[in-house]
């Protein structure tokens, strides 16, 4: 099931990992850390499958940043594949350096075949986990990675340092080619198709076909501890993850430190990172690590577990690893549960700063649509949108006619609240609400330094569903969440306004609301989005205009030379 070498390759790499690591608790200054990323096809095969796949060197998963908070990073991106390309670095706050952020036509134009873009920005005031993937199409299925950032210099991590890190990145294999399923679809007016398996650091794991050389599997020694850094890469689903028989004691969410609790069990949406202390203190064994679908509506998802293994030194790779009791695939109950438990470290080194006061309120609904489409197999075409606006793809990258002042390829005119009031969880509705399609992107334009409170709702339109959105060139404070309608007499007197989560994606519940507040003191354009690669498609997306400040040092920086042309 696992190769033989397990013992002597994990003792070989853990050595290189902990002399690695370690370089970064010696005394240095900021360093300029560079990397060379080439786009290349690669043949990969999985559950019995083989297929060409657009890879990052060749890797599958790519190849991990590692930084320290502080460090210069400096990303040479090459493209030899026949798809256009652009790279996101996901949670990078990337201060007036939107140019760095990657989302294909909204800070830049996409990186297309024979060409390099630099991406080039600074790590500050951030540490812990984040990740990096594709923004263009669906390339992300295949073209993503973790990043690291390792604390300042002389600065330890507020928990029980580990004896060794691993990385864990969750993500989601199609058999087929994944942009021709993505083009059919588009074609038919039909969702693509679902995956065919998860994946644990690519891999499928043993209760797949072929599961000789796809099962991942890390060593561990009795009563050590160890920091798992946990990445959903994929591209359509929320997760459930555990071991079995191990507790995980969550210390870390999309790289801010919360406080500490124990659990059985994580939930983790596409986008999200968590980091998770686990001490092998169990009787020496193989133990799996599992990871399953959460969905609570009667939609179509890949519900199959995927699975690692946790194996304890010593211990013959004949030993059948027992599986953890992870929650039901429809636990509502469970996933409110556990994200109620998440709350900032708040200390005084490490503050929440949430904005007590509010100077721009925004009520957002989330709806989900059907427009005629005569070449369609229905008649139909699925559609999505906020404030029953569903949003238009430019051809030019919304940063650089912001920054060039170009006219007539975005309006700032997106409103604040929908255009009509319902009852937005109620009967499930037909009906888009005059669901609006213009012919370019209304953007929301946003005052620099102002405080800025979002209320993200789910509505009943075709069905109601859960929704990670994430929120390019921020972090943002989840100071309340609810199930039904959002009422705003009454929800915000129960506002966390003490320690609430800090995140950069957050997951608005199945027929629910979430509300986060910011300070928009990063200029730019900045995308925000549904971290489900289907919604996206279909328009459930909008870009802030966060404007300039007063004096150079807080606009937004001049373009690099190289920036692509569309």
């Amino acid at each position: 099931m696992v190769a033989s070498s397990l013992s002597n390759f994990h003792h070989a790499y853990n050595c290189l990992i902990f002399i690695f690591l370690s370089t970064f608790f010696l005394p240095s200054e900021a360093a300029v850390k560079n990397y060379q990323f080439d786009i290349q096809v690669t043949n990969v095969s999985r559950l019995c499958h083989a297929k060409p796949i657009v890879t990052v060197n060749g890797m599958y998963p790519g190849p991990t940043i590692y930084a320290r908070e502080g460090d210069r990073v400096v990303i040479n991106v090459t493209n030899h594949a026949k798809y256009n390309m652009s790279i996101h670095w996901h949670g990078l706050k990337q201060y007036r350096n939107g140019w760095a952020d990657g989302p294909a036509y909204v800070t830049q134009c996409p990186i297309q075949t024979g060409t390099s873009y630099v991406y080039d920005f600074n790590v500050t005031g951030q540490r812990g986990t984040l990740w990096w993937h594709a923004h263009i199409s669906w390339l992300r299925a295949t073209v993503y990675g973790a990043i690291v950032i390792m604390p300042k210099e002389g600065t330890s991590y507020p928990f029980p340092q580990p004896h060794l890190e691993e990385n864990l990145i969750l993500g989601e294999w199609w058999n087929t080619d994944v942009e021709t399923l993505v083009k059919q679809g588009n074609q038919l007016g039909l969702p693509p198709n679902m995956s065919d398996a998860h994946t644990i650091n690519g891999k499928p794991g043993p209760l797949f076909p072929c599961l000789e050389k796809h099962t991942y599997a890390m060593e561990v020694e009795q009563g050590k501890t160890y920091l798992l850094r946990i990445i959903n890469a994929a591209l359509n689903d929320e997760l459930f993850f555990g071991i079995a028989g191990h507790s995980m004691t969550v210390v870390e969410i999309d790289a801010v430190y919360v406080k500490p609790f124990a659990t059985s069990s994580i939930l983790i949406a596409p986008g999200q990172t968590t980091n998770v202390l686990v001490r092998a203190d169990q009787p020496p064994s193989r133990y799996f690590m599992a990871t399953r679908t959460f969905m609570d509506v009667p939609i179509p998802v890949d519900n199959k577990t995927a699975t690692a293994i946790f194996q304890y030194k010593g211990v013959p790779n004949t030993i059948i690893p027992s599986l953890p009791q992870l929650p039901a695939p429809n636990d509502t109950s469970y996933a409110l549960s556990y994200n109620r438990k998440l709350r900032s470290l708040n200390t005084p080194q490490f503050p929440a700063k949430v904005p007590l006061k509010v100077d721009r309120k925004l009520f957002f609904t989330i709806g989900l649509g059907a427009n005629p489409c005569p070449t369609c197999v229905n008649g139909t075409r699925f559609t999505a949108s906020l404030n029953n606006i569903t949003f238009v793809m430019p051809k030019t990258a919304l940063l650089q006619a912001h920054y060039f002042n170009m006219s007539g390829v975005f309006k700032t005119d997106f409103p604040d609240k929908p255009p009509k009031p319902f009852n937005y969880t109620g009967a499930p509705l037909t009906a888009n609400l005059r669901t609006v399609q213009s012919t370019m992107p209304r953007l929301s334009k946003i005052a620099f330094n102002s405080t800025v409170e979002l209320v993200l709702q789910d509505t009943n339109l075709l069905s109601v569903e859960s929704h990670p959105f994430h929120l390019h060139g921020y972090n943002f404070f989840v100071v309340g969440t609810g199930v039904g309608n959002f009422d705003p007499i009454k929800d915000p007197a129960k506002f966390n306004l003490v320690d609430p989560p800090e995140r950069n994606t957050v997951g608005v519940p199945t027929g629910g609301w979430t509300a986060i507040r910011f300070r928009a003191d990063n200029p730019g354009v900045w995308f925000m989005h549904c971290h489900l690669e289907l919604h996206t498609g279909w328009g459930l997306k909008i870009a802030f205009v966060v404007e300039d400040g007063p004096g150079p040092e807080y606009s937004v920086l001049p373009p690099p030379k190289d920036l692509p042309q569309c």
